[in-house]
């Protein structure tokens, strides 16, 4: 059997950001309520003595991975350029405020290539990445796929 099957899970967590210089309200710290599908693709488990017998991963250790790398570190933290935000990023911090920092603009779009990274390099090596959906508002949201990326 050589079915390759992708599996999604969806998470959810509440972030806020600001994007310095931009020319609009978000320069300002603002929040969304994020949801994020990540998107797997590999072959189910044959092994009849496996206790993932008939899984491409358990969804509960997909849980715990995403959990782990992105969910826990940005939920209720504010994301923010260590660039362009130095003095907004000590205040925070010296209030006592949690922050990610990050070296980007913390757009979706970035936050996203980010997340696929910290992803990649955490999934069991049977299973890829195949692709993410990062929704930042209920009608905006950005798309990463792994096709896109091979020659």
């Amino acid at each position: 059997m050589d079915n390759i099957i992708r599996i999604t899970k969806e998470f959810k967590f509440e972030t806020s950001h600001a994007l310095s210089g931009h020319d609009g309200l978000c320069k300002n710290v603002h929040g969304h309520s994020y949801k994020l599908s990540v998107t797997i693709i590999g072959k189910p488990i044959l092994d009849l003595n496996n206790p993932k017998y008939g899984m491409v991963m358990d969804f509960s250790d997909l849980k715990k991975i995403i959990n782990n790398i992105i969910v826990d570190p940005f939920d209720h933290a504010t994301v923010l350029n260590i660039k362009s935000n130095k003095k907004l990023v000590n205040f925070m911090e010296d209030e006592g405020h949690k922050i990610v920092k990050v070296k980007y603009q913390p757009t979706s779009e970035m936050m996203i290539l980010d997340f696929a990274e910290r992803i990649k390099s955490n999934l069991p090596k049977e299973v890829k990445l195949h692709s993410l959906i990062l929704r930042e508002t209920g009608t905006c949201y950005a798309e990463w796929n792994s096709s896109d990326f091979e020659p």
